[in-house]
């Protein structure tokens, strides 16, 4: 990869979710929220859409609280085919060189599994760091740290409401662009 052209998508996703994750309870993604930066770290674009969940169309009232994203505003959302094209389309994955980015693997574990519900080619996230396994190898921690606590250690401060996709992703892109020269793609 060359990386005079590359762009950075750094990206969270939320999904359905239930207090105590019942058997049998199939997490699908509700929201994405994404940072473009270009190679120096300085942030080009967002992406933030909320998506229609199939399987369970009504969230938990443990999610609805812990994620506050209302009912009403998911009943609206667009599907999740519709909205991961949208992401797609704004990412140029045809057309640009891009790494995506997350704070762990969970994201694009997710996207991957949403790609298989829906029939839909999921080649395009294969081009994709962990960030929070990199920041633990590279702070030589003995374990993994939370993205909320990995922000104040950089001596940056948390801004929004966390567990929203965009607010994630753009505190997740202070840590990215302040380490920028340290992660291996």
């Amino acid at each position: 990869m060359h990386f005079h052209n590359v762009k950075f998508i750094v990206y969270d996703i939320e999904a359905t979710c239930w207090e105590g994750r019942p058997p049998g309870m199939v997490q699908e993604t509700l929201e994405i929220g994404a940072c473009a930066m270009d190679r120096y770290g300085n942030i080009e674009g967002h992406f933030s859409r909320l998506i229609k969940p199939v399987i369970h169309p009504k969230m938990s009232h443990f999610c609805q609280r812990l994620l506050k994203i209302d009912q009403r505003e998911v009943n609206r959302a667009r599907d999740f085919k519709r909205v991961i094209q949208e992401f797609q389309d704004w990412v140029g994955v045809d057309e640009n060189e891009y790494l995506l980015a997350s704070w762990g693997d969970f994201d694009r574990e997710q996207l991957m599994a949403d790609c298989r519900l829906h029939r839909l080619e999921d080649y395009w996230l294969d081009e994709h760091i962990d960030l929070k396994k990199q920041y633990q190898e590279i702070k030589n921690l003995p374990k993994k740290r939370g993205l909320k606590s990995a922000v104040k250690h950089e001596g940056y401060q948390w801004e929004g409401e966390q567990h929203r996709a965009l607010v994630d992703a753009q505190n997740t892109a202070k840590i990215f662009r302040g380490m920028i020269d340290m992660w291996r793609f």
